[in-house]
């Protein structure tokens, strides 16, 4: 490839190439991992990779557009940032430039971010949501609402999969700490269960998030949640219609089904593989979405025709951040939003609610044989050699038709980068 080639960037892979050039090897592997052996990152892309369209012809859709709306909000497009920490591991203006990048979508801001949420604010062009953690001092969850609300944000997200957190080899055998220029600002001088002090010893990214996080907690902290704010409250991290059904009974107006970009437990069931079991139990209860592998245009087509309200995109965001600040962001956003635009025109859907209105003319299974595992020690995917053989995904034989109650694992597609 020459170097005029390397450094066009058309599609979402080719900003993970060029993201992959511009960061250290221990960062990029913090970003671009899974947990165990990937097992679970892998399947949210082969998940997608399973499941095929099936186009109407003959459909007017010169007025197409991708608008919709999230929890009442008027959007440019079903696609929505995924909280992730400590963007300034890839560009000095960390969130505040993903939020400027981020014009008519909603940008979820993690707890861990690395820029404060009043400067997120005061720089995002679309809307705000604020992501929490179940931290052991629920006054820092408190201040933390506080400050949220005084800045506009509009919603809560609850991340109810991280008790504790995954171990992901590759940060293990890296030995990764945070440089001493990115910190979680927003959980530092916020009282005795803040920050400051796991900072100060500097350890590694694992230990900070023991530190922090209540390992305890149980649905009572929903409740309390809900007793403590009126924005609406949404729980991320579910794979169940049992948990989905628990959430909406306790008050919450939406759910994200996620398994955390891979990064927990590793062998959990791929997310778009659990969206019809939730939707089944309050998809007319509550808004749900879904994250975890979208890559194109078409996966957002895909997750919609499931019955999806929106898609939340994770790492392909910090590939374009890494790659060229802001402007890589709002590339990144902009080719995932043509490439859905593109899609609906040629399925027949000039609209976002035409998606959803037609399940049965959308999503057909894709059959095919298993893909073999790569050899004991290979270098995944993300670039990290691998410990154990893999294997393969069990092949099952239902359909994934929104409605059908089929909620099987679904033959895999090709490896790839995986994750929200």
């Amino acid at each position: 490839m020459d170097k005029l080639a390397e450094s066009v960037a058309v599609n979402v892979a080719d900003y993970r190439r060029l993201a992959r050039r511009a960061l250290p090897g221990d960062v990029w592997d913090f970003i671009a991992g899974g947990s165990g052996d990937q097992l679970t990152m892998r399947a949210n892309r082969r998940a997608f990779a399973g499941v095929g369209l099936r186009p109407r012809v003959l459909v007017d859709v010169s007025g197409r557009t991708t608008e919709t709306t999230m929890l009442g909000a008027q959007v440019a497009a079903p696609i929505a940032i995924a909280p992730m920490a400590y963007h300034c591991l890839a560009d000095p203006e960390g969130e505040v430039a993903t939020a400027r990048a981020a014009a008519g979508l909603v940008t979820v801001v993690s707890s861990f971010a690395s820029r404060t949420i009043e400067d997120v604010a005061a720089a995002a062009a679309g809307p705000l949501w604020f992501q929490l953690y179940c931290f052991r001092d629920r006054g820092v969850m408190t201040d933390l609402v506080r400050r949220a609300e005084a800045t506009g944000y509009r919603a809560l997200v609850l991340t109810v999969d991280m008790p504790m957190m995954g171990r992901r080899d590759a940060d293990a055998r890296n030995g990764f700490t945070l440089p001493a220029e990115v910190t979680p600002v927003n959980l530092t001088g916020a009282g005795p269960g803040g920050a400051d002090g796991a900072v100060a010893g500097r350890p590694d990214v694992a230990e900070l998030t023991r530190q922090l996080l209540d390992d305890g907690v149980t649905w009572e902290i929903v409740r309390w949640l809900r007793g403590i704010t009126g924005l609406p409250l949404v729980l991320k991290g579910i794979l169940t219609g049992e948990d989905a059904a628990r959430a909406v009974e306790l008050g919450a107006a939406g759910v994200i089904v996620s398994n955390h970009g891979g990064r927990q437990l590793d062998g959990a069931i791929a997310a778009l593989h659990a969206l019809p079991d939730v939707l089944d139990r309050v998809g007319q209860d509550c808004e749900v979405y879904v994250d975890g592998g979208v890559r194109r245009g078409a996966d957002v087509l895909k997750a919609l025709a499931l019955g999806a309200r929106a898609v939340l995109v994770g790492r392909p965001v910090l590939w374009g951040l890494a790659a060229r600040g802001e402007a890589g962001v709002r590339d990144v956003l902009q080719i995932m939003s043509n490439e859905l635009d593109l899609a609906m025109g040629l399925s027949g859907c000039p609209t976002v609610a035409s998606i959803t209105r037609r399940p049965d003319a959308i999503v057909r299974r894709i059959p095919g044989p298993p893909a073999a595992a790569p050899p004991v020690g290979a270098a995944t995917a993300d670039g990290a050699a691998r410990d154990g053989a893999e294997q393969p995904a069990a092949r099952v034989a239902h359909e994934f038709r929104r409605g059908s109650g089929a909620a099987g694992t679904g033959p895999p597609g090709p490896a790839g980068a995986a994750g929200p």
